[in-house]
């Protein structure tokens, strides 16, 4: 179960990949095919250094940041939010263990005597 799950998670990384590298090349296909480089079409993938040696991406031109995945990180856990299903979980869970305790208790009761 475990080789299928890493199989299938890196078929869906490789086909992920597969897709930023098509759009990437679909957009140099169309630069070339302009004979110029237009602004508005924004690179799928880019990946440099600035000044102070850091290493910045963007993804469809929007910059990715370790602050940023930080930030939304805690923003996350911050967020309380409710969820039924977990909620009924839980109380179907302790009723449960709250019957099994009693039926255990009234087991013991009844072979002890």
């Amino acid at each position: 179960m475990v080789k299928l799950l890493v199989r299938f998670c890196f078929a869906v990384l490789l086909l992920f990949f597969g897709v930023l590298l098509g759009m990437q090349q679909a957009n140099e296909g169309l630069q070339k095919m302009r004979g110029y480089d237009d602004a508005s079409l924004p690179s799928v993938f880019h990946v440099s250094k600035d000044k102070s040696g850091s290493i910045e991406a963007s993804v469809l031109g929007k910059k990715v940041a370790v602050d940023d995945l930080e930030k939304k990180k805690e923003k996350i856990e911050n967020i309380k939010t409710f969820n039924l299903f977990s909620e009924l979980g839980k109380q179907f869970a302790n009723a449960v263990e709250t019957l099994m305790k009693q039926m255990l208790s009234f087991l013991a009761k009844l072979f002890e005597k």
